[in-house]
């Protein structure tokens, strides 16, 4: 028969459990508290802060939990190796998804780009419109949207044509072999000038890049801020074929000599 001692002796280590959890819980929400105050005023993007605390709360209730259950007399080495098997199991079976979630985290601590960056990577190239912890999501000029997993863009090549704030134009100009290569220069040059968005430093510049097949080309090398890249470029390409037309700058199709020999 049990006496008041008994149960007393048996119940006060429920007690000690219940109060155990009770307190625990307080402490995970006050610890949550400081966590979102804390991340908040750090650099690392938002994407992360949700994935950390939730990380930072699984591990304050298993702490909080294996100490009960070692209040109540339960063996928690067992609990610990149970918890440890499901977890490499579950890791094992998710090694795809959660290479992914590496990636993301990698992606948003590194930050290579970011948001509303124009890249080319993982085999697509566009406008980054959101970054999640499994995948980058890129919409590109024609306003396609591609997913591209986060496994793929944290390993592979990645190009940011948006980070640096000043970039280079560069325009090729094909010319007969015929015309005159500093008239030639001087037209490209007097175009680029005409042109506000282009920097005068640095200033234009014009090379003979190639002796082609039918054609001299030009390179030419004009510097503007990165988000007038497009407009300047259409506009070499439109003004320069139009002012070689008045300076009678020919610019040849390509074409062949044939010898026949009899």
């Amino acid at each position: 028969m049990l006496t008041k001692e008994g149960l007393i002796a048996m119940g006060t280590p429920i007690v000690v459990a219940l109060l155990i959890i009770i307190v625990g819980a307080f402490i995970v929400k006050a610890v949550m508290k400081l966590m979102t105050k804390a991340l908040e005023k750090t650099k690392i993007d938002p994407a992360l802060h949700t994935f950390i605390k939730n990380i930072a709360k699984v591990a304050l209730w298993l702490l909080i939990i294996v100490t009960a259950l070692g209040k109540l007399g339960i063996p928690t080495s067992t609990f610990v190796t149970v918890i440890g098997a499901c977890g490499a199991a579950i890791a094992l079976a998710l090694k795809d998804s959660l290479s992914n979630v590496a990636g993301g985290i990698l992606i948003l601590v590194t930050k290579p780009f970011g948001k509303g960056d124009y890249i080319e990577a993982g085999g697509a190239a566009g406008t980054v419109d959101k970054i999640d912890l499994m995948t980058t999501t890129i919409r590109t000029i024609d306003n396609k949207v591609v997913r591209v997993p986060n496994s793929n863009m944290s390993t592979s090549v990645v190009t940011n044509y948006s980070e640096a704030k000043d970039r280079r134009v560069d325009n090729n100009f094909g010319i007969g072999y015929e015309c005159d290569i500093d008239k030639a220069r001087e037209i490209i040059l007097k175009v680029a000038k005409s042109n506000e968005l282009v920097f005068s430093d640095p200033e234009p510049v014009v090379l003979v890049g190639d002796h082609a097949d039918s054609a001299v080309v030009l390179h030419s090398r004009v510097w503007c801020k990165n988000a007038d890249y497009w407009t300047v470029y259409f506009y070499m390409q439109e003004q320069v074929k139009k002012a070689f037309d008045e300076g009678d700058i020919n610019i040849p199709y390509p074409q062949v000599d044939l010898h026949v020999i009899k």
